[in-house]
């Protein structure tokens, strides 16, 4: 993805192994590309919670095998965070634990709330104190506050006050809990191996450790595991709320190929989005089509496979690059992008390319990726995008520019065209992109797409999302 849409959490739970923390662990490392900004694990061995995170990629907060020693017990849950709400500070990591009068409750959640900040400030008014910034911190006060008498109870009665997206995982002492928001807008998944559970937002981390998918969490359910199994419970509801909001950018972008979500395998949907592409924008007379790696890689094949036209490797990609890097300063030559990226000169000299990427938002890294190409001297550049352009920001867990800085918003396609540098470009229209996702079309959220918001954000929500993008 050639923008500044950033990765969101990732969240991973375990209940009853032994190796509960440790396999957190591996379940956050095969979820790291939804959050590369903070890492942290809370493990329980039945008498309390302890826990363990900080700044930085999962290697990096839990760089020694010592700390896996005082993450103890049999049940853990794990996040992988890159802020959309909150600034990016070691307070705001996740997971947070409490210790309340029902007792101590560790939680991470994927997502944003609409009406966090009304939440927040009506708990402030009342004399309640904040430590961090987070959306999840309001969750956990409204659990806190609840004057229900169970942590069941207390939960459900927490998260029937809140409204947005949420995929989030709750762990006491003695049970692990995990609950979908009623558009089921983030994913969550449910899996088992031997008498383990696991709770994922992504099916690939259950491939790492061995596990088996059971189910997704349905859209307003709460599940509770114990060591009486698994205890279903639907969360309160006022109104008419409409039917599921699943986000289409986890099949667009977020979500590895090799993971199931919503219904099905990203890699099937991605490589129809390629399809698609490729019958609404064809290329007849291309030499070759090339995808930026990775996450347009899968949608690049699927217009190879559609148009006839053969795949190949134009870009490599260092894997290797870090969050932060040293940059010489030579003015002139963008080392952002080339220390990403590097062409393959013997590949592109004087063919007619087409590259295929999954979006285009600012815009500002496609002009220097196109640029980076231009020097291996290809004869022609056809941009294809298996998305339709961005238009307006997104109040439900990504981190996406305001409206003002959405090039698709500003400009018309020519004059994108004109900005990149390319022949031609191309972007899949939102009858296209629909028509290839699993289920009925009005159960995708495309409100980045199309502005059609399934959950009314209210004004100073707005606001406030717009001073988080631009802070």
């Amino acid at each position: 993805m050639s923008s500044s849409i950033h990765e969101e959490c990732g969240v991973f739970g375990v209940f009853n192994n032994g190796d509960a923390s440790r396999l957190t662990y591996l379940g956050l490392y095969a979820l790291q590309h939804r959050g590369q900004e903070s890492a942290g694990i809370a493990s329980s061995d039945g008498s309390r919670i302890v826990f363990h995170r900080g700044m930085g990629l999962v290697s990096q907060v839990f760089n020694r095998p010592a700390i896996f020693d005082d993450l103890p017990g049999k049940s853990a849950i794990g996040h992988n965070r890159y802020s959309t709400a909150g600034s990016s500070t070691n307070t705001n990591a996740q997971p947070l634990v409490i210790d309340f009068k029902a007792g101590q409750l560790a939680a991470a959640h994927n997502g944003n709330l609409v009406n966090a900040r009304s939440l927040r400030a009506e708990m402030e008014e009342d004399g309640s104190i904040f430590t961090t910034t987070t959306d999840s911190e309001v969750i956990l006060h409204l659990v806190a506050r609840s004057k229900h008498h169970t942590m069941d109870t207390m939960i459900l009665d927490a998260l029937s006050r809140v409204k947005g997206a949420y995929s989030v995982l709750f762990m006491t002492k003695e049970a692990l809990y995990g609950a979908r928001d009623p558009r089921g807008v983030r994913p969550l998944i449910l899996g088992k191996a031997g008498e383990s559970y696991f709770l994922s937002s992504e099916t690939c981390a259950f491939d790492l450790i061995g596990a088996t998918m059971v189910r997704e969490i349905e859209p307003g359910e709460m599940v509770r595991i114990t060591a009486d199994g698994v205890t279903s419970y639907r969360i309160p509801v006022f109104g008419n709320i409409g039917g599921p909001a699943h986000c289409v950018f986890e099949f667009i972008y977020f979500s590895r190929p090799d993971s199931y979500v919503f219904g099905t395998n990203v890699d099937k949907v991605r490589r129809k989005l390629g399809r698609q592409l490729a019958r609404e924008y064809p290329t007849p007379d291309a030499d070759l089509v090339m995808g930026i790696p990775d996450s347009a890689t899968t949608a690049a094949l699927g217009y190879s496979e559609e148009s006839g036209i053969r795949f190949d490797i134009g870009l490599i990609r260092n894997h290797y690059v870090g969050r932060t890097f040293i940059q010489p300063a030579q003015h002139g030559r963008d080392f952002g992008v080339r220390i990403k990226f590097n062409t393959v000169k013997g590949v592109l000299k004087g063919k007619k390319i087409v590259i295929v990427d999954d979006s285009v938002v600012r815009g500002t890294t496609m002009r220097k990726i196109v640029a980076l190409l231009k020097t291996a001297e290809p004869g022609e550049i056809h941009l294809r995008i298996s998305s339709p352009p961005v238009l307006c920001p997104c109040f439900y867990g990504i981190d996406m520019p305001t409206t003002d800085e959405l090039i698709g918003a500003s400009k018309a396609t020519d004059e994108i065209r004109d900005y990149l540098g390319v022949n031609s470009l191309g972007y899949l229209s939102i009858d296209g992109m629909l028509s290839v996702v699993p289920g009925p079309r009005e159960n995708f959220c495309a409100a980045c797409f199309n502005g059609r918001y399934p959950m009314p954000v209210a004004e100073d929500e707005r606001r406030a999302a717009a001073l988080n993008a631009k802070s």
